[in-house]
C-alpha cells in the first residue's frame, strides 16, 4: 500500500522534537525524548513496542489530550501550544475520534445511544445523530443490536459500538489504543479488518498503538517506539512465488 499524499502537502498533523517527562519522588523520569512524527491525511501508521515504553503516553499528546514537556505539535496545521482550551476542544471533536482497550461505553444507554452521544454532546439535531448512528452500526454488522446496552452485547460488539462512536463525528484521525486487546484473535481480526477499511474505502488517518503484529502490518508504516524515541519499522516482505 502505497502513500497517497504528496510530501510536500500539509500534514494531518506534525510532532516535532517532542519530549515528554513526569515527576516521581523528587525523580524526573522521561517518558519521550526529542520524538518527530509527521502524518499525512490518510495515512495508517502501528505503533508498537514493549510494555512500558511510553506508547499509550505518545498517543494522549498526538490525541492532545495531554501537552509536551517540550517541543511543537500541530494538528490541521493548528498549533496546539497556542490555542485556548476551548479552541482545542473544539477542534480536538471535529478532528480526532478516540478508541481505547477499555470500550468505556456507558451501560445505562443503547448501543444506539451510545454512538449518539458525542453528537449530542456537539448539540447536533437528533435526527441527524440517529441517522449517522444508524448507518455506522450498520456498517460494523450491529444493526440487530441497536436497543441492546452494553451489558447485553459480546466484547467484540462492545467494542464495535466503541469504534461507531469514535466515528459518528467524522473525524479526519482515528486513534486506538490497544483496540484489541481485550478481544480472542477471531474477534480481534474483525476490528483489524473495519480499521483497515476505514483508511482504504474512506480515507480516514489512523493511528493504531498494538501489541498485535498482524494488525501492524496491515498498516501503510510501523514505528517502533523505543527509548522515548520513534524508529521506523521497514514494510514486511511479501513471500516470494515461485514460477
Amino acid at each position: 500500500m502505497t502513500d497517497p499524499t504528496p510530501r510536500d502537502a500539509a500534514p494531518l498533523l506534525l510532532a516535532e522534537n517532542v519530549a515528554k517527562s513526569f515527576w516521581l519522588e523528587q525523580r524526573r523520569i522521561d517518558v519521550l525524548r526529542s520524538l518527530s512524527l509527521r502524518v499525512e491525511k490518510g495515512q495508517s501508521i502501528a505503533i508498537i513496542g514493549a510494555s512500558g515504553a511510553g506508547k499509550s503516553t505518545l498517543l494522549q499528546l498526538l490525541g492532545t489530550l495531554d501537552i509536551p514537556t517540550e517541543g511543537r505539535l500541530t494538528l490541521s496545521g493548528h498549533d496546539i501550544l497556542q490555542m485556548s482550551e476551548e479552541a482545542l476542544a473544539a477542534l480536538r471533536n471535529r478532528t480526532i475520534g478516540f478508541v481505547f482497550q477499555a470500550h468505556y461505553l456507558l451501560s445505562e444507554f443503547s448501543a444506539l445511544e451510545n454512538v449518539m452521544m458525542p453528537a449530542l454532546i456537539q448539540r447536533m439535531s437528533r435526527h441527524l445523530a440517529r441517522d449517522r448512528a444508524k448507518e455506522l452500526l450498520d456498517w460494523v454488522g450491529l444493526s440487530h443490536r441497536l436497543e441492546h446496552r452494553p451489558g447485553e452485547l459480546s466484547g467484540g460488539e462492545r467494542q464495535r459500538v466503541a469504534l461507531c462512536r469514535a466515528l459518528v463525528m467524522r473525524p479526519n484521525l482515528l486513534l486506538a489504543d490497544e483496540p484489541t486487546g481485550n478481544l480472542d484473535h477471531k474477534t480481534g481480526e474483525g476490528i483489524h479488518k473495519l480499521i483497515e477499511e476505514l483508511n482504504d474505502r474512506w480515507g480516514v488517518t489512523s493511528i493504531v498503538v498494538t501489541h498485535n503484529l498482524s494488525l501492524a502490518e496491515r498498516m501503510q508504516r510501523t514505528f517502533r517506539l523505543e527509548q522515548g524515541q520513534l524508529f521506523e519499522q521497514a514494510p514486511a516482505t511479501p513471500p516470494r512465488e515461485d514460477g
